[in-house]
């Protein structure tokens, strides 16, 4: 295993042995695998990556952070500031900009979304649009939250702003605007790139901003499953309805990051975000957030 890395290219060279990107386990027939409430403003100056950078980060990099979910106090913490991958918890803003344009008027649930050969040429996960297609805002935010659908990121960030690049453009500089000051985005999906970079603390933080900026979307995190065209996808989310407590919210895995989850959980009069990164398997990163929300919930 590679430990030290200089000026990225141990990382590059990592991120070409990498396959897709899902919030599952990898399939044993694929070769990869597989998710406050500061307002940000629109007089915001654009984000250059010579203005706003992120450091490199460590591959399956491990961290651990729980917060009070009313207050925001931290709890615990393991390298929470320390740069990481992101993976599919990427998707958490994707969906924070697009529940953001429905706010705004500019879109409606029922507002078709236009499916490019691109966004269906994407890697699983993914519900298989068509090129030539459309899907709803609603089932467009339900197959990101619920399936974690890669193909469902582009489509969104390509009929918002007219292009992935400019909406992950669009992504970094919300990140700036939410105090997520080590988060840069190159992609919606979380798709392996060694320059999509994040904290477990903002990714805390975007979980939080989330569900607070637009609490009528949380029983989107919450469901079991989602159906699009007839099929019936699992969630990615393997807590919800299984530990008490649990509402949400966003897994993540890609072979650069390791298993990710950040998630939410109410009981007992305590509301807490826990979030784990870097976890060396599906079930040990499960079982990890589990103790941790049994932990502090009492």
């Amino acid at each position: 295993m590679l430990r030290k890395f200089s000026n990225g290219v141990a990382v590059l060279g990592v991120t070409a042995l990498l396959a897709v990107c899902q919030s599952t386990a990898p399939s044993p027939s694929t070769s990869g695998s597989g998710q406050p409430k500061p307002q940000a403003t629109s007089q915001t100056a654009p984000v250059t990556p010579a203005a706003y950078a992120a450091p490199t980060a460590v591959p399956r990099g491990r961290s651990v952070l729980v917060l009070n979910g009313y207050t925001g106090r931290e709890l615990l913490s393991e390298n929470a500031d320390a740069p990481r991958f992101p993976a599919s918890l990427t998707k958490m803003m994707t969906l924070y900009l697009l529940f953001e344009e429905v706010s705004k008027g500019r879109y409606t649930l029922s507002t078709p979304l236009n499916v490019s050969a691109n966004a269906a040429s994407q890697p699983p996960s993914k519900i298989g649009l068509k090129p030539g297609s459309t899907i709803t805002v609603e089932q467009a935010a339900r197959a990101l939250a619920i399936k974690s659908a890669n193909d469902v990121a582009i489509a969104v960030a390509e009929n918002i702003s007219g292009s992935e690049a400019a909406f992950a453009r669009k992504m970094t500089q919300k990140a700036k605007s939410l105090g997520l000051t080590r988060t840069r985005f190159v992609n919606a999906s979380g798709l392996p790139n060694p320059r999509q970079v994040t904290t477990a603390r903002d990714m805390a933080k975007l979980g939080m901003a989330l569900k607070r900026r637009f609490p009528q979307y949380a029983s989107y995190y919450k469901a079991r499953s989602v159906t699009y065209n007839g099929r019936r996808f699992k969630a990615t989310n393997n807590l919800i309805g299984k530990v008490a407590g649990v509402d949400g919210l966003k897994t993540g895995y890609v072979r650069l990051s390791g298993y990710n989850l950040v998630a939410t959980s109410r009981r007992n009069g305590r509301k807490l975000v826990v979030v784990v990164m870097g976890g060396a398997s599906e079930s040990a990163r499960d079982t990890e957030v589990t103790q941790l929300i049994e932990r502090f919930s009492y």
